[in-house]
């Protein structure tokens, strides 16, 4: 009986941490399309993680989406948000692409928008 509390106990402290992970907010369950207002706030979140990781120069940090569309990707219809930094140090990365599930999920984000 005290191994099976013990058990429980742990579960129920480890479960809320391991859900607690950032970008969470942003994970979807099912098929039901996702509202256009959602993909872009988990596009700032997104990229304000790229931002607090220091994978994005800080130029990016108050950029907003300019085009959220939906587009066809390689495993169907999927959201694809762009952001255009004209101050970005790199020319060839003045435009970023972020993609995400007709949910709501993230699948990746590049510079070529493919």
């Amino acid at each position: 009986m005290k191994t099976i509390l013990t058990v429980v106990l742990t579960l129920m402290i480890i479960s809320p941490l391991a859900m607690a992970g950032e970008g969470s907010s942003c994970h979807f369950h099912g098929s039901k399309k996702a509202e256009k207002s959602t993909i872009e706030q988990c596009g700032i979140e997104r990229k304000n993680l790229y931002l607090k990781n220091g994978t994005l120069d800080t130029s990016w940090s108050n950029i907003e989406p300019s085009v959220i569309e939906i587009v066809d990707g390689a495993k169907g219809k999927e959201w694809r948000l762009r952001f255009d930094n004209p101050n970005a140090p790199d020319s060839s990365k003045r435009s970023l692409y972020m993609f995400f599930s007709l949910p709501g999920n993230f699948i990746a984000a590049n510079y070529s928008g493919k």
